[in-house]
């Protein structure tokens, strides 16, 4: 959602500047005087060029679920909002203080695969590649604009509802970067599409997208799970079916750029009584945790649930001192990514460059 238009237009000129301050960094990288390291080791990067919510993590997960049966996995990530620092590598019962909520919900749902966070991230590669040898590829999540680091394969996500040709840079707008920055990706996913989308349609997204010969473009979509708890000793979690037959009513909590895909899927199962919007990562504190229960209280219903993202969970779980009532009626609905269409041409991308590169292919060595 772009920002009021009369305050985009006293930022425009702040904008600029930042524009301006891009394209000298991006021109220094080009031209080698800002140094890129490469490394002999499949790097993917998955990033985007607007802020939140494009849905980074689910297609991290996505390619983890890929490319884990064959191949030996570690993914990298900064830890955004950690209050650690330096190289940390996530253990099974780490908290999203440690390492960051997004690297937290990988490692829960991939706990034999190496997590780590480290903003220094030419730092982070080499660690990895000197703690882990038999490592395939490593993952860079949200690394777009770290071009420190020369991705073998960089995937751009670009969200379907906030087209990047319509908006601004920052402050402005939400465009880290200028529009053009799009063509250093070699695969470009247009992500929460719905769920039907004509030829048509994508032949428009990829005349404004220009897309060049080396770029590929595909089309994804979101679907949400069933409902699972946010703490591990609450009681049995109800189905999607089973809280539409009941009419219950949902008090939904996200800290996340943007729920409206959760709250329409939502509102087609149940009543949405109250909505408490946080700002993205947002670190929940006890109060926030008060005003949340007090909210869900005045709920009159004879079912009803207190709703949250997969990666709000991350951050609520740590509040364990939460009464047993309240923790029981806590659940979050988990998100994945599917492929309108060519995912099988998408998977022949990803492991032909993984397959291609890695340490101990011979054809790679010479």
């Amino acid at each position: 959602m772009l920002k009021n238009k009369l305050l985009q237009t006293l930022l425009l000129p702040v904008s600029w500047v930042y524009g301006l301050a891009i394209w000298v960094r991006n021109n220094l990288f080009d031209m080698g005087i800002l140094r890129t390291q490469t490394f002999k080791m499949p790097i993917i990067s998955i990033g985007n060029i607007t802020v939140g919510g494009t849905g980074k993590t689910p297609h991290t997960e996505y390619l983890i679920q890929l490319l884990k049966p064959n191949h030996k996995v570690a993914v990298l990530s900064r830890g955004y909002k950690r209050l650690t620092s330096g190289f940390v590598e996530a253990a099974e019962n780490s908290e999203a203080t440690e390492i960051g909520d997004e690297p937290r919900q990988i490692k829960q749902k991939f706990p034999d695969v190496h997590v780590v966070v480290d903003a220094n991230r030419v730092h982070g590669i080499q660690l990895l590649m000197d703690l882990y040898p038999d490592l395939d590829a490593i993952l860079l999540d949200d690394a777009f604009q770290h071009r420190y680091v020369q991705a073998g394969l960089s995937i751009l996500l670009v969200d379907y509802n906030r087209p990047i040709d319509e908006d601004f840079l920052l402050p402005a707008g939400n465009l880290r970067e200028p529009e053009y920055a799009r063509f250093r990706a070699h695969i470009i996913i247009v992500t929460k599409c719905p769920k039907v989308i004509k030829p048509i349609e994508q032949r428009i997204v990829q005349k404004k997208l220009n897309i060049r010969p080396y770029q590929s473009l595909f089309f994804t979509t979101v679907r949400y799970g069933e409902p699972k708890p946010v703490f591990n000793n609450s009681g049995e979690a109800p189905t999607l079916q089973q809280i539409k037959d009941q009419q219950a009513s949902v008090l939904l909590v996200t800290g996340i750029a943007s729920p409206a895909p959760l709250v329409e899927m939502l509102e087609n199962n149940c009543s949405v009584a109250d909505h408490m919007h946080f700002p993205d990562h947002y670190s929940f504190k006890p109060k926030d945790l008060g005003d949340i229960i007090a909210r869900f209280n005045t709920i009159d219903a004879t079912h009803k649930y207190i709703i949250t993202t997969e990666k709000d969970a991350q951050r609520l779980h740590a509040f364990t001192e939460l009464d047993e009532a309240t923790r029981n009626v806590m659940y979050y609905l988990p998100v994945e990514v599917y492929f309108l269409e060519n995912e099988h041409h998408f998977h022949e991308l990803i492991t032909r460059y993984v397959d291609n590169n890695k340490r101990n292919n011979i054809l790679y060595k010479k």
